[in-house]
């Protein structure tokens, strides 16, 4: 592994981790984020999560909680100030939030530091489980320690050198996990026209956005079929072209709601101990069997990433 590429990851990673902290009471901003990291954003959220265990913005929004915490602890704000500090629109949205993160309302986690009868159990603790061991802090001159996921990846990657290739497409726009639509529309168009008698053919997915920053509403991605070059589109499908160069593959093995992890765990755990960095193009999922086929413990989806 060369030192430097991870180096990289992890320094685009620390960056990102100070620029949070030192930025609470900003609105997030997921794409200029990722442009100071120097990658795109669909991949950095996934770079970030695997190296540090969540998301920027559920680090963001941790951190705005911690220090709501800290705030009822610690002075007598009223709930409904200290939740518009915590960037929450109403008491209740802000209320339902704490109460997820710490199990009580806000109310009953201010009183339990004072109760006497919680004079030898352990007082409310403002900090929330975090892998890595980042936290607010209202002291700007402590050090921020940042604890980078190390453990090696048990992922079966391997490096491909891939040709180009020719895909016929049904456009989706929206959550990604309803892309089933726009299958469904391919194959109804792509069958009659004969385009799955090739042996070539393959079915594929390609992502364009990233879902950590863009609306799930706003996704966008294509269901595709692989075709040859001299074959003619009937009406309704569209083409993308897929360049040829290198690509880290891995398999996954099992339901597709659990492609979400394999994506995090490549791009997290492998890329950045692997020497390798994201290349131009796009990611993409291959399907060699489907649900018709094939039980959703035995689904084999192959995940593409390019490489530089």
């Amino acid at each position: 592994m060369k030192a430097e590429t991870r180096s990289f990851y992890e320094a685009a990673v620390l960056r990102t981790v100070v620029q949070i902290s030192q930025t609470l009471d900003q609105a997030l901003d997921l794409t200029a984020l990722a442009r100071g990291a120097a990658l795109s954003p669909f991949h950095f959220h996934r770079v970030f999560r695997g190296m540090v265990g969540e998301t920027p913005l559920e680090m963001h929004r941790r951190l705005r909680l911690e220090r709501a915490a800290r705030a009822l602890l610690t002075s007598d704000a009223g709930v409904t100030a200290i939740a518009f500090d915590a960037g929450y629109e109403t008491h209740e949205a802000f209320t339902r939030a704490f109460r997820q993160a710490y199990g009580v309302s806000p109310s009953a986690f201010r009183q339990g530091a004072t109760d006497p009868r919680s004079g030898c159990g352990r007082p409310p603790q403002a900090e929330l489980a975090a892998p890595s061991g980042v936290h607010y802090c209202d002291d700007p001159t402590r050090e921020l320690v940042v604890h980078i996921a190390t453990k090696e990846s048990i992922m079966n990657v391997t490096i491909e050198t891939m040709p180009a290739q020719r895909v016929a497409t049904v456009a989706h726009v929206g959550p990604y996990n309803q892309i089933s639509a726009a299958f469904a529309r391919l194959g109804a168009l792509a069958g009659p026209a004969g385009l799955l008698r090739f042996p070539q053919g393959a079915m594929i997915a390609i992502y364009y956005d990233d879902p950590e920053s863009t609306p799930p509403e706003q996704l966008r991605s294509d269901a595709g079929l692989v075709i040859p070059e001299d074959v003619a589109l009937p009406a309704g499908l569209g083409e993308q072209r897929l360049p040829a160069g290198r690509y880290a593959k891995t398999t996954h093995i099992g339901p597709y709601t659990g492609l979400g992890g394999a994506w995090s765990r490549l791009m997290g755990e492998w890329l950045p101990r692997s020497g390798q960095r994201v290349g131009e193009g796009h990611s993409y999922e291959v399907y060699r069997n489907n649900p018709t086929n094939a039980p959703p413990e035995q689904l084999h989806t192959e995940l593409y990433l390019p490489l530089a």
